[in-house]
């Protein structure tokens, strides 16, 4: 994944660094989300936890859930913390491996590594502060017996890259703890006029499905979703709780198992191209009334070509005509009604009009009296349906994230 919704890596590095040098130099700046000890508190740390942190660290926390909550840690674990900002979990997780087990902070933003370091400096010796991202783990393999991480992963550009190190850099059947915000439906809008969205809102969350399935196609294993947070509720901004709202953004606490090996990457792709993955993310983007559509052309137009370019070669065969208009028909009728339920996105009732009555001229020419122009007039209906409420969606997205006259598509 190079660039997403626009954005270079670059760019998303760059963004998040620059919001979270201000959570760690800033702290008392009003932020989008919640910081400090009332995050702490809404999350459901223990206070026995929160009081024997550090007040310099303390007041820089920002983590979405509480990882704890999996219980996953044991006593000499080596610990990897990922997204470890200035190190409350860190240093949580010190106290549950102590006196043998070893903490490493891993961070992308300066900032707050050299805040952790400082706070660390002579007093945690078994804590070890990094500054790396998780897309390029610097450990080696099988080398972690647990990771924590508390709102990284919907911040990283390649999340299935950072899932696949997490996999490489954990021992067999070693655990995963993590927290982190998924959403129910995609952005889909191309937001690359406000790079600072990403960290700003729920542009870079992943579909709750989809965060669950990549950590299943990299090979871990017992995945359990412990509890859901509505995590977007206590935030300052009135913007960012709509914008959430309308995304079904939240936070999420799970717990899995590394297994013995990763899959094959055969079996990896098999997994990734299940029919049932790829229809339900077409249909999350809104887009399933233009494949349908594109499957009803497909069964009209592709097979009389077919059959041409089989017969110019010698070839012959015969299409059964009352199948190929019953296809046709099927995709139509289809198409036509994931159209309409764009309805409920952008409350426009034009893409369902046009589409009903492009799919009126379609079944007219099939089952009561062909003509070839009113067979086309109707697919040219159901595609302007289908391209106008592709428009609508996007600059419904567009509009709930502020964004004015950027690209819809």
């Amino acid at each position: 994944m190079v660039a997403i919704l626009g954005y270079s890596p670059q760019q998303i590095t760059e963004a998040v660094q620059q919001m979270y040098t201000a959570v760690a130099e800033l702290p008392d700046t009003r932020f989008h989300f919640p910081v400090g000890r009332e995050a702490f508190h809404f999350l459901g740390y223990a206070a026995s936890d929160i009081d024997t942190l550090p007040q310099g660290i303390r007041e820089s926390f920002a983590g979405v859930g509480n990882p704890f909550t999996a219980g996953t840690l044991r006593p000499g674990d080596t610990v990897l913390d990922i997204g470890a900002g200035a190190g409350n979990d860190s240093l949580i997780a010190a106290r549950q491996v102590s006196p043998d087990g070893r903490v490493i902070a891993l961070d992308l933003t300066s900032a707050m590594t050299r805040k952790l370091k400082h706070h660390t400096e002579n007093q945690y010796p078994r804590v070890e502060v990094i500054q790396a991202s998780a897309e390029r783990l610097p450990l080696t393999d099988e080398s972690i017996d647990s990771i924590t991480s508390n709102g990284a992963l919907n911040l990283v550009p390649d999340k299935r890259q950072a899932i696949r190190e997490m996999f490489r850099v954990l021992k067999p059947g070693g655990r995963l703890q993590l927290a982190d915000v998924v959403i129910n439906r995609p952005v889909n809008v191309n937001c690359d006029s406000d790079p600072r969205l990403w960290v700003e809102c729920v542009v870079g969350a992943t579909v709750e499905d989809s965060l669950l399935a990549m950590l299943g196609d990299a090979g871990f294993e017992n995945i359990r979703i412990l509890r859901r947070l509505d995590y977007f509720a206590h935030s300052p901004s009135q913007q960012t709780r709509e914008i959430a709202e309308s995304f079904g953004a939240h936070s999420i606490e799970l717990t899995a198992s590394r297994s013995e090996k990763a899959p094959a990457r055969f079996s990896q792709w098999l997994r990734r191209c299940h029919p049932k993955r790829w229809l339900a993310d077409l249909h999350r983007r809104g887009v399933l009334g233009l494949a349908a559509l594109i499957m009803a052309l497909v069964s009209c137009y592709g097979a009389l070509a077919a059959v041409s370019v089989l017969a110019t070669l010698g070839a012959g065969m015969a299409l059964n005509p009352e199948l190929r208009a019953g296809t046709i028909a099927l995709f139509t009728i289809l198409a036509t009604g994931f159209i309409a339920t764009g309805f409920r996105r952008h409350r426009s009732g034009a893409p369902a009009v046009l589409a009903v009555i492009g799919a009126v001229f379609v079944l007219y020419a099939l089952f009561v009296e062909y003509a070839v122009l009113t067979e086309l007039a109707g697919f040219v209906l159901l595609v302007a349906a289908a391209g106008r409420d592709l428009f609508l969606r996007r600059r419904e997205e567009a509009t709930r994230l502020g964004l004015k006259g950027g690209n819809y598509t």
